[in-house]
């Protein structure tokens, strides 16, 4: 990171592939988020029910608290590393200390509630099926919102390395 720090990542074209890259597999990652989401349930509170509380009319029972518990056992880890790296990443980039805070706050908090709205649905009262629509989208579009952010900021990075390096060689 401390090449993102003092900003000779810039300088370096393989250090700017490698972080644009791995913005293109978070932005697959997204897209996986939503194609996992949709072959389940979908955005309306009561599949969102069905899915966590059972359906007896089409023999789907009800998430268990093991399955649950699995579930979030992968979850958490995987939420934490990508969000670290992408907040992290963030910070870097050219927008107001306020709009950096935004981004973060946003984007764990979506997160977290995305996690616990499963478990209110199912323990506490299907009513929390908005939030889990909330939270679900909340988390989607931050994702993508620091994916851009940061692919927007390496490209425009080597715009500006490219146009240093010409201006460079017509002072010459």
């Amino acid at each position: 990171m401390k090449y993102m720090q003092n900003g000779s990542f810039s300088n370096n074209p393989m250090m700017r592939t490698t972080l644009l890259l791995t913005m293109v597999f978070l932005v697959g990652f997204v897209g996986v988020n939503f194609l996992l989401f949709f072959n389940k349930m979908d955005l309306t509170p009561d599949s969102i029910v069905s899915y966590y509380l059972g359906n007896e009319e089409e023999f789907h029972p009800a998430r268990s608290y093991q399955s649950m518990i699995e579930t979030t056992h992968s979850h958490l880890p995987m939420m934490a590393i990508v969000l670290l790296l992408l907040t992290h990443l963030v910070i870097f980039t050219p927008f107001s200390k306020a709009g950096k805070y935004v981004f973060i706050f946003v984007a764990f908090l979506s997160a977290f509630l995305n996690e616990a709205s499963n478990y209110l649905i199912r323990f506490v009262n299907p009513v929390f099926a908005w939030l889990k629509i909330v939270a679900f989208l909340s988390l989607q579009a931050s994702l993508l919102l620091l994916v851009i952010a940061i692919i927007i900021f390496l490209v425009r990075t080597r715009m500006r390395m490219k146009q240093e390096y010409e201006e460079l060689l017509e002072v010459q």
